[in-house]
């Protein structure tokens, strides 16, 4: 028999069996039912998040922003993953790459290298590049590219919800968007991110 919780959708990274044993909710045995909590704990983190100005280049606070995001529902939540992925940096070089993620970020804010949008973007990208934890990492994110975007005094981005009827859809576009990043063309993600 297949367990319920092992129904990948294909907007998750696969979790090894010792993180998934780190699930907090007992009551949760669905898929559908994990999707519903961790929305839920996300929202209650978005109102935390929005509720004043804050420094999102900071490694504690982006820790922390993923805790905040996932804490009920995961234990692990706001640790860095200890397991190699598909997907991103060698664990043991987590905080090296986030390190270097903020003080690039800096010197663009500072310097004026890039409009806030392409900032935010950039960002985005080499956060879900570097994919700190186990999981949550697009979400965890995307949030934080719009704390640092309304930081600049702008709007949050859509991130494709302009297409909310098919979000398989606008799921593919984002990927494919991602992939073009992976290949220094951020034009794809830039226009994403306003759909």
């Amino acid at each position: 028999m297949t367990d319920p919780l092992d129904e990948q959708d294909d907007a998750s990274t696969p979790l090894t069996e010792e993180e998934r044993e780190q699930l907090a909710p007992s009551y949760i045995t669905l898929r559908s039912e994990l999707n519903e909590a961790e929305q839920a704990n996300i929202l209650e983190a978005e109102e935390w998040a929005f509720s004043r100005k804050r420094d999102v280049l900071d490694e504690r606070f982006l820790k922390n922003l993923h805790q905040r995001m996932f804490g009920r529902v995961w234990r692990w939540a706001g640790k860095f993953r200890q397991s190699e992925r598909n997907i991103g940096v060698d664990a043991y070089r987590i905080s090296t790459g986030l390190r270097q993620l903020v003080d690039d970020c800096r010197y663009w804010i500072e310097n004026g290298t890039y409009d806030p949008d392409e900032i935010a973007t950039r960002f985005h990208h080499h956060l879900v590049l570097i994919h700190p934890f186990p999981n949550g990492n697009g979400r965890h994110a995307r949030l934080a590219a719009d704390l640092l975007l309304t930081a600049s005094g702008r709007p949050r981005f859509t991130w494709g919800r302009i297409n909310l009827v098919d979000a398989s859809k606008t799921r593919k576009a984002y990927v494919a968007a991602l992939r073009a990043a992976d290949n220094h063309d951020y034009g794809p993600l830039l226009q994403f991110v306003r759909s």
